[in-house]
């Protein structure tokens, strides 16, 4: 099983000062996160987590996530990245890889249609 890069939680809870400023506000997104106060053992996984202690583990973490102001930012940030461990704008890794998997296939039936019209509307 993959292991996540050993760094403490509070510091892989949130993205580097290098992560983009957000745009509507003069300082980085992450500045404002509610993880980065004092629950970020949340969003990772110890090694050899029990199934129920994940679940339970995720479920808090989502908790926090929901009342977080930065929420929509963060979760972009884990997509584009992506970010392959923990949870980030209340997704665990795994609801991510469903979510770019939805992206990839729309953006390929977008590309279909946009093609299929262009065929028509030349003819």
């Amino acid at each position: 099983m993959l292991q996540p890069p050993l760094q403490s939680p509070q510091v892989a809870a949130v993205p580097s000062q290098r992560t983009p400023a957000r745009e509507d506000e003069g300082g980085p997104w992450h500045a404002e996160a509610v993880c980065r106060r004092d629950e970020a053992g949340l969003f990772f996984a110890p090694s050899k987590e029990p199934t129920a202690a994940r679940l339970s583990r995720e479920d808090a973490a989502k908790r926090v996530c929901a009342r977080c102001p930065v929420m929509v930012e963060c979760q972009e940030h884990a997509l584009v990245q992506p970010e392959p461990y923990g949870v980030w704008g209340g997704l665990t890794a795994a609801e991510r890889r469903v979510v770019l998997a939805r992206r990839r296939r729309r953006d390929i039936e977008l590309k279909a249609t946009a093609t299929t019209e262009h065929i028509a509307a030349a003819g």
